[in-house]
């Protein structure tokens, strides 16, 4: 796949390595500022289950149940 891509850049070697060079950019750019962002609210990774789901207080804390 990037030998086709190789090829199909104009110019001689150095040209391709800068035309490869920008395409690099702006791959990375569309992903930080388009992709990633849209993204991140449906893949979530900080917002894990540390203590098995259970319900309460987290586990070694103190607990804000009413004393009874």
């Amino acid at each position: 796949m990037y030998a086709l891509i190789w090829r199909l850049l104009p110019g001689s070697r150095p040209t391709k390595i800068a035309l490869a060079a920008v395409l690099v950019l702006v791959a990375a750019v569309v992903l930080w500022y388009l992709v990633f962002p849209w993204l991140e609210p449906k893949v979530q990774f900080d917002h894990g289950v540390v203590d098995g789901g259970r319900t309460g207080a987290p586990s070694g804390g103190p607990s804000t149940a009413p004393p009874g």
